[in-house]
């Protein structure tokens, strides 16, 4: 690496989950399979939503972009870490940590974004349902997706801007399995205080932003679907569930690195691997398992598959 910010560091040693041998063949079995069914079923969301006609509404627009983000979230850190469980002595070179800073920041960017955007569409469908189809319009729908990836770019670049030119010149030992930016920051042979200032500042407020306009929008409609009985109230309501189990589930261990982004404990190792490793497959079980269209149009999928094998 070029020599310009004057380290020394080439590589970062990542210290991983356990030194156990025991221990990391189990993990390996566990997220081998939470892996594989995370990409896959983040896939078959999207090969469904693209397939059939009847999904063809902003909201499953949105859920199949955020099934694509899933898809990268997965594949950003999770196949080294199980191919590093098998390795004694696990490395990373400078570029491959900055590479890991920049894609985990631009997809979990781009999420929350998206994640805000979903929010809108339903209360759109729900408080001004008579305006739906005029409002939320397929130009709309793509405006809103190119916004998630241009925030979550800008915001992992405002993170790595200042990182790449950090002065790594000694320590260099990541205790995580991947690049995680507080822990190498800390690594860096100065004061960052005025650092993690800065990072906590950028990335508490695009995620409190994020968290408060959906828990807000979502109080709105939870108001608004109260007031009504009706077997479609009932049917939104149940939409609403997983988006807002969702958005808990993504945000709550998100806000707690940002809160307390420079103060680990030894259990935030493993809420950093259920944020980057699990999170991703959220999305396919909640809303594969709560949604009746997306399992019908699954059934739809699967027996004119069958009819054609059979054929």
């Amino acid at each position: 690496m070029a020599n310009t910010n004057e380290s020394v560091v080439s590589e970062f040693v990542l210290l991983g989950l356990s030194k156990s041998w025991e221990l990391q063949l189990f993990f390996f079995a566990i997220f081998s399979l939470v892996y594989v069914t995370s990409v896959l079923g983040n896939i078959m969301i999207i090969v469904i939503i693209s397939s059939d006609s009847h999904l063809n509404s902003p909201m499953y627009f949105l859920l199949s972009n955020l099934s694509f983000i899933d898809i990268c979230q997965s594949n950003f850190a999770t196949p080294k870490m199980l191919l590093d469980f098998f390795v004694e002595h696990k490395t990373i070179s400078f570029e491959g940590c900055m590479a890991q800073i920049f894609l985990l920041h631009s997809f979990v960017g781009s999420e929350m974004m998206l994640l805000v955007a979903m929010a809108y569409d339903r209360f759109i469908a729900i408080c001004k349902p008579l305006h739906y189809s005029t409002i939320m319009n397929r130009r709309l729908c793509i405006i809103f997706v190119f916004i998630s990836w241009s925030v979550g770019i800008l915001h992992s670049v405002s993170h790595l801007a200042f990182t790449v030119d950090l002065p790594f010149c000694g320590p260099n030992e990541v205790d995580s399995f991947f690049c995680d930016l507080p822990l190498v920051i800390e690594l860096a042979c100065m004061n960052t205080y005025e650092m993690e200032i800065m990072t906590l500042t950028n990335s508490g407020l695009i995620s409190l932003g994020c968290f408060l306009a959906l828990i807000i929008s979502y109080i709105i409609i939870l108001i608004t679907v109260r007031r009504r009985s009706s077997s479609r109230s009932s049917k939104a309501l149940s939409t609403l569930t997983a988006h807002i189990t969702v958005v808990i589930l993504f945000f709550g261990p998100c806000i707690y690195f940002y809160i307390w982004p420079f103060s680990r404990l030894s259990v935030d190792k493993f809420l950093s691997l259920f944020y980057t490793v699990c999170t991703p497959l959220l999305n396919p079980i909640i809303y594969s398992l709560r949604n009746e269209d997306v399992k019908s149009a699954m059934q739809k999928l699967r027996n004119r598959h069958v009819n054609s094998w059979k054929n």
